[in-house]
C-alpha cells in the first residue's frame, strides 16, 4: 500500500516482526465506548494528538500489536521513540537498546524513567510519542513577567483602588480626552477651534444635565484658567488682532469666536452663548492698514479660541501707565542680622536689566522701615551726583511725603545711582539695634507715593508688624491646637489689612509679600494684602543667608519674579451659555461685582478657578 504524501514508510521493521510473531499473550483490553469514525482517511492522524485524544481518563488502550499498523513509525516527527509499554513482555531485551536510535538531524533523546504500569504508564508513553489526549494534561500557567506599573490613560476610565498602580505627577500634564463636535460645528475647518487645556480645563469630562445630578455625583465642576501662561519655544505665540475691529454680542458680550453662525449673506452673526442675532461690523472684512479687501475666514478671531485683541481707546479707563516698582526694605534688627537686606539689595542690584523696560517708562522707588520711615531721593545718572540722600518720617499716624520730587525716579536714566544707592544700603543700617516694625505704616506712606500711577509694591520683612498702624500681636497659643477655636488663627486679627487692600484695588496697586520671619509672623493677616490686590505671597521660615541653599532659593525665586513679564490694570469676567453660570471664584483679586473680577496686576502663570453651577431656569 502506498503511504500518503509526506509520511515515512510504514510498516514492521525485522525487529518488530519478531516481536509480533513471539505470541507473548497479551491482556485483553477493556471495552470502549463506540465513536463514530472518521470520514476522510486523512484525517484519523493529527499532530499533536493521537488516535485516542478524545477518549475518557479511565479506557485501556488497545493492544500494543494494533499500534505498529495503524499509525506511523516512531519517527514520525518526533524525537521522543516508541517505547514498549509498562506490564508487557519484551522478549528481546538485547535488541531494545538499539530501538529508537535518533536519525539523522535529530539531537538524542532525554533519558525516561522508568514508567509506571497501568493506565497512568500507557498514558505517559503516549505523552512522549505526542499522542497523549490533550485534557490528560494539566495546563501549565505561563509564566508571566513581573507586573509593571504603567501610566494611567486618560481617555479610558480607571479605577484607581483596583488600578494598583503608583500614582505619577507627570500625570497631571497629561491632556484631556479630545472635544469631539458635531460637523459643521465651527465656522472654520481650524484644528485651534477649541482652547488649549493650558489655558482652560474643566474639572468634568461629562457635564451633568441637571443641578441635582451635579449634587449627587459629588464631583465639583469648575474651570480652572490660567489666562497669562508662560510660553516655551516649541509653542506658538497667541494671535494678535491689531485692526481694533472687535464685534461682541449686544446682549451678553462674548465676543465673535469659531461657534458663532452667520446669517443673511454673512452680514448678520448670531451669538452662540444667548443666540441673539448681532450686525457683522463694517470694517470686519476691510484691512486698514492696507486699505484693501480681506478674507474674513481667515481672521484669528474665527481660527482660535485663544487670541489677544489690541484695545481700542473705549476699553481703556486712562492711558497706559508705566511700570513702577516700590520697594520695602525692613531694616529691624532681625533683617540685618538674618541677612535678609543685604541678600535683597544685592538681588535687585543684579536684576536691573532684567526688570520689564521694553518702553523705557519703568519707574523704581524705594523705603525702608523699621520704628521710623526712611525715604530715598536717587538722582538721574546726568546730574553729576552719585549720591543718594535719606529723608527719615517719625510720624507713622499720618505719614507724609517728605519731598515731591526725586522719590520716583526712572529705570532708564538712573541705572548707575541706583546701583550705587543698593551696594551702600546694607552699610546705613549694618548696627542697627531697633526691634520695631511699622510696616502697616510703611505701606500706607508707600500707597501714597504711587497711587496716581498705580504699580507695584514688593514687601520684604522679617519681623511681624508691631509698631504704629495696622500693629499685630503674637497670638500663637500652643492651647487652641486641636480645639475648635485653632480655626480663629487662619482669621485676619486686624481689619486694616484687608480694608486697606481694597484701598490699594481701587487705584490699581499690587502688593507682594516675601515674609521671612523665623518666628511668629501672622501670615494669615498680611496674605490679605496680596489675596485682594493681585499679588502673591512667598513664605520662608527660619530663612538665614547664612544658609547656602536658603540665599541661593531666595536669590532664584526673587531673580525670576522680578523679570517675569507683567500686565497692568487687567479685569476678568467667565461668560457661561444658556443653562450654566459662574457661582464663585478663587485667587488673588477683588471681585468688583458678582461675575467681574479687578487686577491691579496680571501676573504670569497664575491659575484662577471658577466654580460653575448648572442653572434649570
Amino acid at each position: 500500500m502506498a503511504n500518503p504524501q509526506g509520511y515515512p514508510a510504514q510498516g514492521y521493521s525485522q525487529e518488530e516482526y519478531d516481536q509480533s510473531q513471539s505470541g507473548t499473550p497479551v491482556p485483553a483490553p477493556t471495552q470502549a465506548p463506540a465513536r463514530k469514525k472518521r470520514a476522510y482517511a486523512g484525517q484519523a492522524f493529527e499532530f499533536g494528538a493521537g488516535a485516542n485524544a478524545g477518549a475518557p481518563a479511565t479506557q485501556t488502550p488497545p493492544p500494543a500489536a494494533a499500534y505498529g499498523a495503524a499509525q506511523p513509525a516512531a519517527g514520525y516527527g518526533y524525537g521522543a521513540p516508541v517505547q514498549q509499554p509498562a506490564g508487557y513482555p519484551d522478549p528481546q531485551q538485547q535488541s531494545a537498546a538499539a530501538y529508537g536510535a535518533p536519525a539523522a538531524g535529530y539531537q538524542p533523546p532525554d533519558a525516561y524513567g522508568a514508567a509506571p504500569g497501568g493506565v497512568p504508564g500507557m498514558t505517559q508513553q503516549f505523552a512522549q510519542m505526542g499522542m497523549a489526549p490533550q485534557q490528560q494534561q494539566p495546563a501549565q500557567a505561563p509564566q508571566q513577567p513581573a507586573p509593571v506599573a504603567q501610566r494611567l490613560n486618560p481617555l479610558q476610565p480607571v479605577d484607581i483602588s483596583v488600578q494598583g498602580a503608583p500614582f505619577h505627577v507627570s500625570d497631571l500634564d497629561l491632556s484631556p480626552p479630545p472635544i469631539i463636535l458635531p460637523p459643521n460645528s465651527s465656522v472654520t475647518p481650524s484644528p485651534n477651534a477649541n482652547c488649549p487645556p493650558k489655558y482652560v480645563r474643566s474639572t468634568l469630562n461629562a457635564i451633568p444635565s441637571t443641578n441635582s445630578l451635579l449634587k449627587k455625583s459629588k464631583l465639583p465642576f469648575a474651570l480652572v484658567i490660567q489666562p497669562y501662561a508662560t510660553l516655551h519655544d516649541a509653542e506658538d505665540d497667541v494671535p494678535v488682532q491689531p485692526d481694533q475691529v472687535i464685534a461682541r454680542c449686544r446682549r451678553c458680550r462674548t465676543y465673535i469666536n469659531p461657534f458663532a453662525t452667520f446669517l443673511d449673506h454673512s452680514h448678520r452673526w448670531r451669538c452662540n452663548m444667548c443666540n441673539l442675532t448681532n450686525d457683522v461690523p463694517q470694517a470686519f472684512d476691510w484691512d486698514n492698514m492696507k486699505q484693501q479687501a480681506i478674507d474674513r475666514w481667515q481672521r484669528p478671531e474665527l481660527n482660535y479660541s485663544v487670541m489677544e485683541f489690541v484695545a481700542p481707546q473705549e476699553y481703556m479707563v486712562r492711558a497706559p501707565q508705566p511700570l513702577v516698582y516700590l520697594f520695602l526694605f525692613d531694616v529691624s534688627v532681625a533683617s540685618v542680622q538674618s541677612g535678609l537686606l543685604a541678600t535683597a539689595a544685592r538681588c535687585v542690584a543684579e536684576s536691573l536689566d532684567r526688570i520689564p523696560n521694553a518702553d523705557r517708562r519703568t519707574r523704581l522707588a524705594f523705603m525702608a522701615v523699621d520704628s521710623s520711615l526712611h525715604y530715598f531721593t536717587i538722582p538721574r545718572d546726568d546730574s553729576g551726583v552719585t549720591d543718594s540722600n535719606m529723608l527719615v518720617v517719625s510720624d507713622l499716624d499720618e505719614p507724609f511725603l517728605p519731598t515731591p520730587d526725586g522719590l520716583l525716579v526712572s529705570l532708564a536714566d538712573s541705572r548707575q545711582n541706583i546701583e550705587t544707592f543698593l551696594g551702600k544700603l546694607q552699610s546705613m543700617f549694618q548696627s542697627t539695634q531697633n526691634g520695631l516694625s511699622a510696616m502697616g505704616s510703611a505701606m500706607r506712606a508707600g500707597h501714597k507715593m504711587i497711587s496716581h500711577v498705580g504699580g507695584k509694591m514688593v514687601v520684604l520683612t522679617a519681623s511681624l508688624p508691631n509698631h504704629g498702624y495696622g500693629k499685630l500681636d503674637m497670638r500663637e497659643d500652643k492651647k487652641l491646637l486641636g480645639t475648635s477655636k485653632e480655626s480663629s488663627l487662619l482669621q485676619t486679627a486686624n481689619a486694616f489689612y484687608k480694608s486697606f487692600a481694597v484701598e490699594c484695588s481701587k487705584t490699581q496697586v499690587s502688593i507682594d509679600m516675601f515674609l521671612f520671619s523665623s518666628q511668629y509672623q501672622d501670615v494669615a493677616s498680611l496674605s490679605n494684602l496680596p489675596r485682594y490686590t493681585g499679588g502673591q505671597t512667598y513664605f520662608y521660615p527660619a530663612w538665614s543667608a547664612a544658609r547656602t541653599e536658603d540665599a541661593i532659593k531666595f536669590a532664584t525665586e526673587f531673580s525670576d519674579y522680578l523679570s517675569s513679564e507683567i500686565g497692568l490694570e487687567a479685569v476678568l469676567r467667565v461668560r457661561a451659555t444658556t443653562g450654566l453660570r459662574p457661582s464663585t471664584f478663587y485667587g488673588n483679586f477683588f471681585n468688583r461685582s458678582s461675575d467681574l473680577c479687578a487686577f491691579p496686576a496680571f501676573p504670569r502663570d497664575q491659575a484662577y478657578v471658577v466654580e460653575i453651577a448648572v442653572d434649570e431656569s
